[in-house]
């Protein structure tokens, strides 16, 4: 195995950047294949070599950097069964994301500029590629400022993008999102700084001795509370439809990850590092989570521009994942894991396709659509695919992960009393809602008689429909063999003595 197998993670995207930024005056929207490559790389050295150790059994993958050893830090790198499917999908979404990135930038410069403006292909990219290391640091981290050090590597390129390339206002929406997720990334710094007050360390295996700490409830409050932030859950909720709709629709999807990411987060630091305490907060965010799922779909029911139908639809999905975290159940915790990769995947098509349309017909309100499966029917089928991963319909991945999630949501361990039995039955009942928003976009931009003035609308170029492509048949892939990800994520359960069916202690 590489000795920096996992550092090339975070390092490759990094050095690539810097690389993309200084070849785009001469590359243009080419660029884009060496970010595409970067990610590639990456994600294959990881499979081929990290996947078969973990895959049969292996604990974790560590690697160990000297960073601030005086200050107790140590730049460590962890993968175990919980970390490596969030990194390797990420990943997945990442590249597709480069490649379709290359007609739709050049759309997007064309339309801001004038023309297609090589240079500004260069800072896209070196931005997107820091938010892919940004991402990959979270997940590998094994420290709380480490942790804390990736997420504001993720925070400030996202700002960029949005306010270089964004639509309507996009400075303004690139404003209102730094400061919802400071907000956030702020309140996570407290609990992180009460971690160390309690125990005189910033590791994550730190967290299991602050329970016994006068500020456990202070902790886990704290970090939940912000990354609940950062996830929109319902009340803390209005930064997240704006940002998502109105950045390039390229980077709409890796806005998706950025949010859902808290999803991992929450289960490494509370759920297996603070499972005692945590117990405290199970019913009232079961609760929480409850009403995201319902306010998020009814508002996006009632949305006519097909971008911030997904945007809405991310504050519905989060919930999913964290109403499965909240059912204290190895199942639950496991599928929230799973649900949110999946949902990735599944909001990646869907974004990318609202991408198509607006590139296409230079339309985002749907009123304005109608019969374009006849003029776009490939688009038409991905857009439909997309639908069937988000809506978790087999053999997709969602299929898979939202029926592990549910079983352990309805398992006895999470409690057995009336509340949390309630909880999952209004959470599966939620779930209608994603059916309708989901497929109800479908007939009206897609079917019915050819609106008004789209009769010279064609499909897209191959280099936007192909990622897709490889998105959904890779979302297929898991739903007919779903070990590909829940194994790791069964074998973590087992070496944090776990038993899959039942509840965390």
């Amino acid at each position: 195995m590489p000795d920096f197998l996992l550092l090339q993670a975070v390092v490759v995207p990094i050095v690539a950047a810097g690389l993309c930024y200084l070849l785009g005056g001469r590359l243009g929207r080419n660029v884009g294949w060496a970010a595409f490559a970067s990610l590639v790389v990456t994600t294959a050295l990881l499979a081929f070599y990290g996947a078969p150790q973990l895959y049969s059994g292996g604990s974790q993958i560590t690697e160990e950097y000297p960073w601030a050893p005086t200050a107790g830090l140590n730049f460590n790198l962890a993968a175990d069964g919980l970390s490596f499917p969030v990194v390797i999908i990420v990943n997945l979404v990442l590249a597709a994301t480069a490649v379709y990135s290359m007609p739709y930038m050049s759309a997007r410069l064309k339309s801001l500029y004038g023309e297609d403006r090589p240079s500004k292909h260069g800072m896209y990219h070196l931005n997107l590629l820091l938010v892919s290391a940004g991402l990959a640091g979270i997940a590998l981290s094994t420290n709380l400022v480490e942790l804390y050090l990736f997420l504001e590597m993720v925070l400030i390129p996202t700002f960029v993008i949005i306010s270089l390339f964004g639509y309507v206002q996009k400075e303004r929406v690139a404003t209102i999102y730094i400061i919802w997720n400071q907000l956030g990334a702020f309140v996570f710094l407290a609990g992180i700084a009460l971690v160390y007050v309690a125990t005189g360390s910033f590791d994550f295996s730190a967290m299991a001795a602050a329970q016994s700490s006068p500020f456990a409830y202070w902790i886990a409050g704290l970090i939940l509370f912000g990354w609940l932030v950062k996830m929109a859950v319902f009340g803390v909720h209005m930064w997240l439809p704006i940002t998502e709709a109105e950045p390039p629709t390229s980077f709409a999807p890796t806005m998706a990850v950025v949010s859902g990411i808290g999803t991992y987060v929450i289960a490494r630091l509370l759920l297996f590092g603070m499972p005692s305490t945590f117990h405290a907060f199970s019913l009232p965010l079961m609760a929480w989570a409850v009403l995201t799922m319902f306010y998020g779909g009814a508002v996006t029911l009632a949305q006519t521009d097909v971008k911030y139908i997904f945007a809405w639809s991310t504050m519905s999905q989060n919930a999913y994942s964290v109403l499965g975290l909240a059912s204290l159940s190895a199942l639950g915790a496991a599928g929230s894991v799973f649900y949110f990769s999946s949902h990735i995947l599944g909001k990646f098509v869907l974004f990318a396709v609202a991408g198509i349309l607006l590139t296409q017909t230079g339309l985002r309100d749907i009123r304005k659509m109608g019969g374009l499966a006849d003029r776009m029917p490939f688009t038409a089928s991905l857009f439909v695919l997309g639908a069937l991963v988000l809506s978790a319909v087999p053999p997709t991945s969602g299929f898979q992960a939202e029926w592990i999630m549910f079983a352990g949501i309805f398992s006895p361990g999470a409690g057995g009393s009336p509340g949390y039995l309630a909880a999952a039955i209004l959470g599966l009942v939620a779930t209608l809602l994603t059916v309708a928003y989901t497929f109800w976009p479908v007939k009206r931009i897609f079917f019915g008689p050819l609106a008004e003035g789209l009769e010279g609308v064609k499909d897209a170029p191959l280099t936007m429909t192909l990622p897709l492509l490889g998105i959904v048949a890779s979302s297929i892939i898991i739903g007919i063999y779903p070990d590909l990800v829940a194994k790791f994520l069964t074998e973590f359960l087992r070496f944090a003595g776990v038993l899959p069916g039942g509840s965390i202690p």
